[in-house]
Parts: C-alpha cells; structure tokens; sequence
C-alpha cells in the first residue's frame, strides 16, 4: 500500500484547519487590541489592529492555497509542480521557522505540531520525488545511459560476419 495519497490528504486537511486557525487566532488579537485602546511604544491602536486583521488573512489565504496544492496532489495522484512544488517548499520553511520560534515563545506543544506538520510536507514531496525516479524505469545500457566505466560513450559491438 502507497503512503502517498494518505499523506497528501493529511497535509490537506491539516493546512486547510491550520489557514482557518490563524486568520481566526489573528482576527481574535485584532478585536483585544481594538477593545485596550492602549498603545505600544507610541503605536496607533486601530493600525495595530487593522494590520492585524489583515495579516490573519494574508497568511490563511496562503495556507488555504498550499492545502488546496496539497488536495489536488491528493485527488491527481500526481507530484506537484511549478508554483504549487513552490507553494509547499516554502510552507515547509515557514513551518520550520515557525517551529523554531515557537519553542520559546509558546512552548513544547507548538513546536511539536509545527515539526510534525513540516515532516508531513517533506514526506508529501519526498514521497512523490520517489515515485517518479522509480517510474523512469531502468537506464538502457546497463544503466550508465550508453557510457563505459569511464564515462565516455560505448559503440555497440561489431555485427557477426558470415563466409
């Protein structure tokens, strides 16, 4: 049995509940700094939340996107490519950077999750890399694509004369 599209529908679902996780975590923030009515270090409160608010919905809409990227992997049995295989290596960097920041400002739990999260994106573009090497299939000439040890081309062997 293939882990691929298993993988791909885990990344899937955890992106899509990660992308409504933060706009809601973000919108949520944006409404206690609305309602302080404090400022931070001379910082105008309603900027504060307006950026806020629209960073929620900035980094949800991305994760949102590299969920669907992960889905239609899922759906197409099929390596994602050009923007998409993009869309996932940098989430995979976002969850790495994240995880790292996570540890200290909220703890070993979040930073499980973030870890767990960028292993399952590796596994969904490892796993796929894999699929298609081994698809390729054997390299004629005893593998070397038509070269000797040495890699310089081989000639095939002269044809058999008759008398």
């Amino acid at each position: 049995m293939s882990v691929r599209r298993p993988v791909a529908w885990i990344v899937a679902v955890v992106l899509f509940a990660e992308a409504v996780g933060v706009a809601a975590l973000n919108w949520f923030l944006a409404i206690v700094v609305d309602r302080q009515d404090m400022s931070l270090a001379g910082l105008d409160p309603d900027m504060m939340s307006v950026s806020s608010k629209i960073g929620g919905v900035v980094f949800g809409l991305y994760f949102a996107l590299c969920a669907l990227v992960a889905l239609l992997v899922a759906l197409r049995d099929r390596a994602p490519a050009g923007l998409g295989r993009v869309l996932l290596i940098s989430a995979a960097v976002v969850h790495g950077l994240l995880g790292a920041f996570t540890w200290g400002l909220v703890g070993p739990g979040a930073f499980v999750f973030m870890i767990i999260v960028l292993g399952l994106i590796v596994l969904l573009l490892m796993t796929y890399d894999a699929r298609e090497e081994s698809a390729a299939g054997p390299r004629p000439e005893g593998g070397n694509g038509g070269k000797g040890d040495d890699g310089a081309p081989v000639s095939p062997p002269p044809a058999p004369t008759t008398p």
